[in-house]
């Protein structure tokens, strides 16, 4: 490849009718030993390694690196991969309704259930680690991720923490169009500081409060500022595939892949790459996979591929793993609620829609907006989405929508009280100032 336009019609490729849209949900979990609640190393025979060995025999397909299992896949596109520090990460397979995601999501937590009783291990889901330090925490065997470590110490000071102690849930969904496209993405991103707060799930840093309810949405302030949080050109005239090709050429490169192996590129240009000057290949020219690969190190709140992924969610427990891809199904995919959600944001200037994206990782709800607060926007949105899942009228066996599935935050909106701050009142009431009880009482 050569050409802007070639890369931006590789990202118009992913353009399909609405019949054709699906869901996919992506969600991480923390691995610990029942004994003493340490994190889980690769090696042993309770190790990552032996616990993805052990989920073949469900019908996942290893896929290995210099003959290590780094991840597992299954016909329909459904995956397991493994994060920096050992999360384990569900990247489920596309599918047409949310009722479908609950019971994928169901399935997989059994599979996973039953590996976690054979290696007496547990799972739990933070969007940051509440009580493993930095040094605790191991590193997994892939190649990609020893480039990226090497990279982080040179472009922020959270970088190591993002990789090793966070977790996330988010849903990835099409679209139909570029128009469609520059649509969603706006709402997407003007939006993705209420998702944040309502999941806001990480009030703890090494075993005491640290200030925030999302912790993990401040890690990504200071990891690269080169790869993540807000995009503001996506608000601009003239957003469409080709500018957001632009942006993304400007996005340092961490590596390529060759031959089996991760050739270390980081900080190289891929406009270098493009016109065949990148140093580590002279005269060689990227292919689609390589584009692909550099897309996928990319971080922002809202992030484009051949579908656009929700990214500003902090993990948890499972009753929220079906509740984030159905805010934004709600929200994106009738045309109504899009509608309407583009009426609630339209004159949202970038600079508020940056400032509340700094604000909400500390105070959630509480975050003040324009005379109101970020919880009165929250059930305004919610509302909205809920609205957008009774008119796609995707039934259940049981003849009830797809809303049932939000039921978790209209919990949340109706107390005010994010899953963080339940946190916090344990901590500060039943729990005594002790984290111990989290690995018991929030385990999958």
């Amino acid at each position: 490849m050569t050409e802007v336009r070639q890369l931006a019609e590789h990202l118009e490729r992913g353009c399909r009718p609405p019949e054709q849209w699906r869901i996919g949900t992506e969600h991480e979990k923390f691995v610990h030993r029942l004994e003493d609640s340490a994190p889980v190393p690769y090696e042993g025979p309770r190790g990552i390694g032996a616990f993805l060995e052990g989920l073949t025999r469900f019908s996942w397909e290893p896929v290995r690196e210099d003959g290590q299992i780094i991840a597992l896949k299954r016909e329909g596109g459904a995956s397991i991969t493994l994060e920096p520090g050992g999360q384990l990460e569900l990247s489920g397979a596309p599918l047409e309704s949310l009722h479908e995601t609950c019971v994928e999501v169901r399935d997989h937590l059994r599979q996973m259930d039953t590996l976690c009783r054979e290696l007496q291990v547990g799972m739990t889901g933070f969007g940051f680690h509440p009580i493993w330090t930095r040094e605790q925490m191991p590193w997994m065997p892939k190649a990609r991720y020893a480039v990226m470590r090497r990279y982080m110490e040179r472009v922020g000071t959270l970088g190591l923490d993002m990789m090793l102690r966070t977790c996330t849930v988010q849903v990835n969904l099409d679209y139909a169009s570029e128009a469609d496209m520059v649509r969603k993405f706006r709402v997407g991103q003007a939006l993705q500081p209420i998702a944040t707060a309502l999941f806001a799930n990480s009030p703890f840093t090494d075993g005491r409060p640290n200030g925030y309810l999302s912790y993990r949405s401040r890690v990504w302030e200071d990891t690269d500022p080169d790869r993540c949080g807000m995009l503001p050109f996506v608000f601009e005239p003239g957003m469409g595939f080709e500018r957001y090709v632009e942006y993304v050429l400007d996005v340092p490169m961490y590596f390529v892949y060759r031959d089996g192996r991760y050739i270390d590129c980081a900080g190289e240009s891929f406009r270098d790459f493009l016109a065949g000057r990148l140093p580590q290949l002279p005269g060689e020219r990227p292919t689609l996979s390589d584009w692909d690969d550099h897309l996928s190190t990319l971080f922002p709140e809202v992030r484009l591929k051949q579908f656009l992924e929700m990214r500003g969610a902090d993990g948890g427990p499972w009753r929220g793993l079906c509740a984030l891809p159905s805010l934004w199904t709600g929200l994106l995919y009738d045309d109504a609620a899009l509608s309407a959600a583009e009426a609630l944001t339209r004159d949202w200037r970038v600079d508020e829609i940056l400032a509340l994206r700094h604000e909400v990782p500390r105070t959630a709800l509480q975050t003040p907006f324009r005379g109101t607060t970020v919880g009165a926007l929250a059930r305004e949105v919610l509302q909205i989405a809920a609205d957008g899942l009774r008119r796609r009228a995707r039934l259940d066996g049981d003849g009830a929508d797809e809303r049932r599935h939000l039921d978790r935050l209209w919990e949340i909106v109706e107390t005010g009280r994010t899953p963080a701050e339940e946190l916090l009142e344990l901590y500060r009431g039943r729990w005594n100032g002790s984290l111990a009880p989290i690995f018991s009482e929030y385990a999958y």
